[in-house]
């Protein structure tokens, strides 16, 4: 175990593994792109879908069923489903990691909005504010540190599965599991899945950062009653 450890140690600080195409460098710029990039579009889809179904309360069955359904998808035979279609392209794992993102997105955003205290709304509302000033100057705010909990969790799950990429022949951090794993290379393996590891803490521990700097105004908000002004 301890010469596994010292194997490890070298493989991670090697100046060659972190050069090059194959390079740890390269690996996770890839896997930062499939993440990040998956999951924008999953905010891009979740978002909208949460706020309009907490702000109006329609559609919030089938809404929470089908994001529950996605959660539930089975992610590796999903690309394989997607790739059998499409062919040899990394749509299969965008399809896939956005199809894990968006549940989360998608319950985080509706908690959040029906979290909402239902007489600040009226308040809001008595003061001649419109629906949709409600909606962004009131809602959202308010429903913000529930929303970015949910991004965290899209994102730190996004990052953790995104190693499915190198399943279907492309790049990012999983090159390192699937080739060790070929390779019977178990300090390659350890490498891929340890780097993996420190992204999602490292990204994890930012957004928890981010998330405490935008929730500190409307814990105040709240202290306060949580009744908006009406605007000029």
């Amino acid at each position: 175990m301890y010469e596994l450890f010292k194997n490890l140690g070298v493989w991670l600080t090697s100046g060659e593994q972190w050069s090059g195409a194959d390079g740890i460098a390269h690996r996770l710029a890839e896997h930062l792109q499939y993440s990040l990039l998956a999951t924008l579009i999953a905010a891009v889809i979740g978002l909208p879908l949460g706020l309009l179904i907490g702000h109006t309360g329609r559609g919030a069955f089938v809404a929470i069923n089908l994001a529950s359904f996605g959660r539930a998808l089975p992610t590796v035979g999903l690309v394989v489903l997607v790739f059998l279609a499409s062919g040899l392209s990394m749509w299969p794992v965008y399809v896939a990691l956005v199809a894990l993102a968006v549940p989360a997105i998608v319950t985080n955003t509706y908690a959040g909005m029906t979290a909402v205290d239902p007489d600040v709304k009226d308040a809001a509302r008595g003061q001649g504010m419109r629906a949709h000033q409600v909606l962004f100057q009131v809602e959202l705010p308010l429903a913000l540190p529930l929303i970015m909990t949910g991004l965290r969790l899209a994102l730190i799950q996004v990052v953790a599965t995104a190693t499915i990429a190198a399943y279907v022949s492309f790049g990012g951090l999983g090159r390192y599991v699937f080739d060790g794993l070929a390779q019977r290379d178990l300090v390659q393996v350890l490498g891929g899945a340890v780097l993996v590891a420190l992204v999602a803490v490292v990204l994890d521990l930012a957004l928890s950062g981010l998330q405490r700097a935008l929730f500190l105004p409307h814990s105040r908000l709240r202290s306060s009653g949580g009744t908006p002004t009406r605007p000029a």
